[in-house]
């Protein structure tokens, strides 16, 4: 086996990976041998996604499902499960975020964020694990500076991250004992996804403050950096590295 390719064989499910930093991490574990599952979450997004897939180093699969809905998350692993059999490695990055000041946050804002942030991550990892192929999975949670570092206008997205977060600790006493596997969280700060990109200037000015505060560069950090550190998570050697949250974001928080 190639030093490189570490993962071969291995089955990675990424939600929400059709772009951003879900893509970057999907090409990261795909580069080092895994099968990857894109997901996405609506099927005018499949051109882009299947794409996705087909740009992968191993063979992927692209599957639509929507993280958010009760059915979504059992559909996305029965899709899974029906090409390979099993499931090696999740990683719950599918999520959203609003930002706007509390009193204009509404019940259509937490019923979105609440769903797909909190529950989507939820339910995925409950379907998941009756089909985890034993000694040696991985469960890896996407969780944000937001939960800890308290951002104004980000009230309901910190507390769906805090929920994760909290999610992340319970399971890693609770799932290696019976399922085998670690369970571990990757905290990135801003990150310079497409999404970021087409916010505009006026979006850049706001981020500027916090850009600047950063104290490894001035800059924001990029998806490929964050997949590298899911990546690293994922890895035999990693084993005994269990219930950790691994802050990415350039000493912008500092536990």
């Amino acid at each position: 086996m190639s030093s490189t390719q570490t993962l071969r064989d291995k089955v990675a499910v990424v939600s929400g990976s059709s772009s951003g930093i879900g893509l970057a991490i999907a090409q990261e574990l795909a580069s080092r041998g895994a099968h990857v599952v894109i997901n996405y979450p609506f099927l005018d997004m499949k051109d882009a996604a299947d794409a996705a897939a087909a740009s992968l180093a191993t063979s992927g699969l692209a599957v639509c499902a929507d993280i958010s809905t009760v059915d979504g998350p059992g559909a996305l692993i029965a899709e899974t499960v029906a090409n390979f059999g099993q499931v090696d490695i999740l990683v719950n990055n599918a999520a959203l975020a609003v930002n706007l000041p509390f009193e204009e946050q509404t019940m259509d804002h937490w019923d979105q964020l609440v769903n797909l942030n909190a529950r989507g991550t939820f339910l995925l990892t409950q379907a998941t694990l009756p089909h985890l192929s034993g000694r040696g999975g991985r469960i890896v949670n996407i969780v944000s500076i937001s939960a800890r570092a308290a951002p104004p206008l980000q009230t309901i997205y910190a507390g769906t991250k805090g929920m994760v977060e909290s999610f992340t600790r319970v399971w890693a006493k609770e799932l290696p004992p019976k399922y085998g596997c670690t369970v571990n969280a990757v905290s990135p700060g801003p990150t310079m996804t497409d999404g970021f990109r087409a916010a505009g200037e006026e979006a850049m000015k706001v981020l500027g403050p916090t850009i600047a505060a950063t104290p490894a560069a001035k800059r924001m950090g990029e998806p490929e950096e964050i997949a590298y550190a899911v990546a690293f998570l994922c890895e035999e050697r990693a084993r005994w590295v269990n219930g950790e949250q691994l802050f990415v974001n350039g000493g912008l928080y500092v536990d």
